[in-house]
């Protein structure tokens, strides 16, 4: 198969992927691949190339794509060895053997839909994996109705509520009994977290529906969160339906397939249920937030501190999670999925 000029932009979530960006382009451009490094706030160039190689692991791909609202070149995430890599397809070690097949297009793309939001009316960024309502203080409960194409569903109290793409269907909706779907179904998953109402079941709802989660209230302030990540405060209304642009998602031969990820996720699920939930906490917030450091993950999780350093001492001796120096601070460590 003839090997054809490939244009490749990258992109970085932080300054944590600065040393890996540089090899990364070093390697590429060594390979006679044009290369540039997309800027903060530039994403133009993601039109403008063949693929984008995003890094920071599956962390880098969801931030990736709540930055860049409209068009996008398929993305390729790129992850240390023995990092995360459920969205991120790429270790670092085989760059050079991968692109080989990206210049002969051995590769296929995988378009998935994300959510636009809404909070109280404002749009915000989209997102890829799902959108989640809760109080800001745990253990309190969420008063809320759900809206489907204006009609009301139900009126529900519950610990909060999340709305999951099927790419997202495997994370935090799969952790809090909602179904798995394969990432090409065109579906929302709405699931409400320990509802009061124990008839109360997960839905499944299609994706040209436009969906409100309404009239929340609280004793405290509620939250919307993005994917695991961003939170903005909500009053009364969160929207969510169909973004217009999809995520377009680069798929290597062999292991990539739909099946062998989803697969990936079962085991997960299976070795969790044998963990303390501080454990399972602590895994979680590592899947949604890439490496952390102990600090991290005590303002994160609110965990008390000795409570982390037990948890971590198991997953570790697990071999769940690897600890490594931070490139930041060599006095510091930090911790991430060994998966």
């Amino acid at each position: 198969m003839t090997q054809t000029a490939v244009k490749v932009a990258l992109s970085g979530v932080d300054s944590r992927d600065e040393a890996m960006l540089s090899k990364v382009k070093k390697t590429l451009e060594y390979l006679n691949v044009k290369t540039q490094v997309m800027k903060d706030n530039d994403y133009h160039a993601a039109r403008e190339v063949d693929l984008v190689l995003v890094a920071g692991g599956d962390r880098g791909i969801l931030d990736y794509f709540h930055k860049v609202v409209t068009e996008s070149a398929p993305v390729l995430g790129i992850h240390e060895t023995d990092a995360t890599g459920f969205l991120a397809q790429l270790e670092v070690r085989d760059l050079e053997f991968a692109t080989s097949r990206l210049k002969r297009g051995d590769y296929s793309v995988d378009e998935v839909f994300r959510l636009a939001v809404k909070v109280d009316g404002r749009p915000i960024d989209p997102a890829l994996n799902d959108v989640a309502v809760f109080p800001s203080k745990s253990a309190t409960l969420m008063e809320h109705v759900l809206r489907i194409d204006g009609k009301d569903v139900w009126h529900d109290k519950s610990d909060g509520v999340i709305i999951a793409t099927p790419t997202g269907s495997t994370a935090y909706s799969m952790s809090a009994g909602g179904p798995m779907a394969m990432q090409r179904s065109q579906i929302f998953i709405v699931v409400s977290v320990n509802s009061l109402d124990n008839t109360r079941r997960p839905l499944v709802v299609p994706n040209d529906s436009k969906l409100e989660i309404a009239d929340i209230t609280s004793r405290y302030h509620c939250e919307v969160v993005l994917d695991g990540g961003r939170r903005l405060q909500v009053k009364t209304m969160l929207e969510c339906s169909k973004h217009e642009f999809p995520a377009r998602l680069v798929r290597l031969a062999g292991d990539s397939s739909a099946a062998a990820l989803m697969a990936k996720k079962v085991k997960l699920a299976e070795d969790m249920l044998k963990m303390p939930p501080s454990a399972k906490l602590i895994l979680k917030t590592l899947e949604y937030e890439g490496a952390l450091s102990q600090k991290d993950l005590a303002a994160r999780t609110l965990l008390p501190e000795r409570t982390i350093r037990l948890s971590l001492s198991h997953l570790l001796s697990q071999g769940y999670v690897k600890k490594k120096t931070s490139l930041r601070d060599a006095r510091q460590r930090i911790y991430e999925l060994k998966l």
